[in-house]
């Protein structure tokens, strides 16, 4: 770091020091057969709501379909954070072409950001997206986690959370419900901890049963999280037919799939048996058109009923 980058981080007279502004430690000082150089502390790491953005099939377009794009994706984002009453320019981004990293202000709130901010993603970009071809649409993956994140990094912002909240983006299982559900605009993935945090209990309307539970599985990364597109039930996506490794899979069914409890499976050994045409049955079961037994019904396995 040259000295003009020291005095602008740090202050000359009569200026404020931007450190402060960025989070950043000061310096102390070293020397070494070169003379002297700044020895920086890391920043304070600080507890935060992010949202990962990336389009759908941006790379498929020509020039003048990325820079189009770009555009609806700025404006739409802009709209959508302005329309559920957070400030655009409170975010901190780091952008990239087809999406960007969104890191929010330590009191953002996240019931908001979960339960509204997607909504309105969906909203506005099916007003946008009405009567364009489907290259030209802009559809959107969109994860959130939370997670301490130091915004003072020299190339980015270092931090677990920054890492995991866009291995959630890309999973391949989040690009398979947005191909699932064609008429959707955005497809949502949380990571566990908001799921446990937000989603459970109900805030703001959110329907837990709506979320769908996956594993993700990319790269070093292996961990579960919840699927959601706004008007759609996820929870019927069947997530091994999107999974691109057999561990994808075998994770949604395991994640999907609970034991029957102890209770449940003494009740079901106790009811009644049902047979017919070689199907046995535990519990009611009404066989034939109309609700009408046919055939043979032995009741309990003990004495038959003819119907």
């Amino acid at each position: 770091m040259s000295i003009y980058e020291i005095r602008y981080l740090y202050g000359i007279p009569g200026h404020e020091p931007r450190y402060k502004e960025l989070g950043i430690g000061r310096p102390s000082w070293a020397s070494n057969e070169k003379g002297r150089y700044a020895v920086f502390e890391p920043d304070h790491p600080k507890r935060c709501v992010l949202v990962a953005v990336d389009m759908e099939q941006y790379s498929r377009r020509d020039n003048l379909g990325q820079y189009r794009a770009q555009q609806a994706f700025h404006e739409v984002m802009t709209q959508a954070v302005e329309a559920v009453g957070l400030r655009r320019g409170d975010w901190t981004t780091q952008q990239a072409g087809d999406g960007e990293l969104g890191i929010l202000p330590p009191d953002a709130s996240e019931p908001t950001v979960v339960a509204e901010l997607v909504p309105a993603l969906d909203r506005l970009l099916r007003q946008y997206n009405r009567g364009l071809l489907p290259e030209a649409k802009v559809r959107l993956r969109v994860a959130i986690h939370q997670g301490l994140v130091h915004l003072g990094g020299a190339n980015g912002f270092p931090g677990d959370a920054v890492n995991e909240v866009c291995r959630l983006r890309d999973a391949d299982v989040l690009r398979h419900a947005l191909k699932t559900f064609g008429n959707a605009s955005v497809a949502l993935i949380v990571s566990e901890s908001i799921f446990r945090d937000v989603v459970r209990h109900g805030y703001r309307g959110l329907r837990p049963e709506r979320f769908a539970p996956v594993r993700v599985k990319v790269k070093d990364f292996n961990a579960p999280a919840w699927i959601y597109v706004p008007d759609e039930n996820a929870s019927t996506l069947t997530m091994a037919e999107g999974a691109d490794n057999p561990s994808m899979a075998e994770s949604a069914t395991a994640d999907a799939i609970a034991p029957v409890p102890a209770t449940q499976r003494a009740q079901v050994s106790d009811a009644p048996t049902y047979q017919f045409n070689g199907v046995t049955t535990h519990g009611p079961a009404v066989f034939g058109p109309d609700g009408t037994a046919i055939g043979t019904v032995n009741l309990g396995g003990t004495d038959g009923a003819q119907a």
